[in-house]
């Protein structure tokens, strides 16, 4: 049997998908463990939405997320596994999911069911990977198409989230702001 703890962590550094040790506090780490946080956070919207196509949707995007931590774990030649074809069908994705939605009004304020609150949840995370990101970007290379889906993938987010909502017959519950 193999044991879940292997200690060689133990002294503040992780070994990268590429092979090579790092500090666990360098922001390359952070940015991978923000992600592995988002898709833990989108399986929580899964298991939370009521809607089967977004259901079916939150699934896709959490496998997507797998070659996209591998890249994020990834120092020197790498294939970018997020690439130009993949932002624009994400935003396919948007678009037809936003089609039979009411006009967006105001603020929306998360909350009304447990399955867009967490896909809300989900789209702060996914924000929050994407600064991380931008940040690591400034000191090392990442690939500009991984930026873009996942500010494309925040905004699919919030309108699964309204679709959810939608779905289940609620309107947005919105503030002025």
């Amino acid at each position: 049997m193999m044991n879940i703890y292997t200690k060689s962590g133990d002294q503040g550094s992780t070994s990268l998908y590429s092979g090579e040790r790092v500090l666990k506090s360098s922001l390359r780490v952070e940015a991978y463990g923000t992600l592995d946080e988002l898709q833990a956070a989108l399986g929580l919207a899964r298991a939370f939405c009521q809607a089967t196509e977004v259901r079916d949707m939150i699934l896709r995007l959490e496998e997507a997320l797998v070659p996209v931590m591998s890249e994020v774990a990834t120092l020197g030649d790498k294939s970018d596994f997020v690439f130009a074809g993949t932002v624009e069908e994400l935003e396919k994705e948007i678009d037809r999911f936003s089609a039979p939605l009411p006009p967006f009004r105001a603020f929306v304020l998360p909350g009304e069911r447990q399955g867009s609150a967490a896909l809300h949840m989900a789209r702060t995370v996914a924000r929050r990977a994407e600064r991380l990101l931008w940040r690591l970007s400034e000191q090392e290379g990442v690939g500009r198409p991984l930026l873009l889906w996942l500010n494309r993938l925040s905004d699919f987010c919030f309108t699964l989230a309204r679709f959810e909502d939608w779905k289940e017959g609620e309107n947005d519950v919105v503030t002025e702001g």
